[in-house]
């Protein structure tokens, strides 16, 4: 059954959720009259309060949900101790998921989520194609969430992002300012569409420079990166760089190309997007651009915090920059 929330008032009553919110609350600014519709609405309607967001607003324990699509990363772990800096200090629980890129696995940890009632959820979405409905129902009936790192195409959610377009189409352009003329693209999935504006800035950024490229797709582990290489091998493409999606189909690329007697940066230049520390443990580094993941996961848990204290919160986005570091593998020490 369906659990009456303030907008379903608000709605009733034709009040903004934020005046009802209030009468709720018992804030005096409130006139008598308006508190007295709203708090029969609430009894004929069987609203009741959410604990957690009572918790929440009392600054006792709490609960959030954190879905996320693996938790095999650094970039996902640096993101949850973000989101833990904000929400520990606040004796809120913080319930963690790992969807483990399966979105059927996904949609069952946002109906564990919705079962225990969590106060709100931070997410990222395994693909952009799944799970849109039940997280817009979600939302519809007032679950607080907010989204961090994939691009939710087709939400009308609060999100924390970089600017995959503009970072793809500058660390491209250091690759050709160092001499290559010939990149290969190793694009990500396409349900997730992050990979879809990652190849946009790359194909624009070649445009721009009136350059030949390819590109096939990458995946998002090591292993695919593997594959990737010996797909360039054998349709026997003489390409001079190549841009993964991610770093760990960088690492796995740039280890391959090494295996099979290619030097790098000297014959094939590699970069990636999404570095972490792992760009830094493999020889040469690993050029790449790095989001702020600890920041990302601060932002996103004071944003939440936001909407669960004021419901009426509008729908917004931060996009946070994210720094290109130059390393061995462009030809940058």
């Amino acid at each position: 059954m369906k659990r009456t929330t303030i907008k379903d008032l608000a709605a009733r009553l034709s009040l903004s959720v934020s005046t009802v919110s209030r009468a709720l609350s018992g804030d005096r600014n409130i006139n008598a009259e308006t508190r007295g519709r709203v708090l029969a609405a609430a009894e004929e309607m069987g609203y009741t309060p959410n604990p957690a967001a009572k918790s929440m607003r009392g600054g006792r324990s709490g609960a959030i949900g954190v879905l996320v699509p693996e938790m095999e990363t650094h970039y996902t772990i640096q993101v949850i101790k973000g989101i833990q800096h904000v929400f520990y200090p606040k004796g809120i629980r913080v319930i963690i998921a790992d969807a483990a890129e399966d979105p059927a696995v996904e949609r069952e940890n946002l109906l564990m989520m919705e079962r225990f009632m969590v106060d709100g959820i931070i997410f990222c979405q395994c693909s952009y194609q799944h799970n849109a409905d039940l997280l817009g129902a979600l939302q519809e009936h007032g679950l607080p969430m907010v989204s961090f790192g994939r691009i939710p195409y087709g939400l009308a959610v609060s999100q924390v992002l970089v600017d995959d377009y503009a970072k793809s189409f500058f660390v491209v352009e250091k690759m050709i300012q160092s001499g290559c003329r010939h990149i290969c693209h190793f694009r990500g999935p396409d349900n997730i569409y992050n990979s879809t504006e990652r190849a946009r800035g790359f194909r624009d950024v070649m445009g721009k420079y009136g350059l030949p490229f390819e590109d096939r797709h990458g995946g998002l582990g090591m292993e695919d990166g593997y594959v990737a290489v010996d797909r360039l091998v054998a349709e026997g493409l003489d390409v001079d760089g190549i841009f993964a999606f991610n770093e760990a189909v960088g690492v796995g690329a740039m280890n391959h190309l090494r295996e099979l007697g290619f030097r790098i940066p000297e014959d094939i230049s590699v970069a990636a997007f999404s570095g972490t520390d792992l760009s830094k443990v493999v020889f040469p580094q690993l050029t790449s651009v790095e989001p702020p993941m600890f920041e990302m996961g601060r932002a996103a848990a004071q944003m939440l915090i936001d909407q669960v204290l004021d419901p009426a919160t509008p729908v917004r986005t931060v996009v946070l920059n994210a720094e290109i570091n130059l390393r061995g593998s462009t030809g940058k020490k």
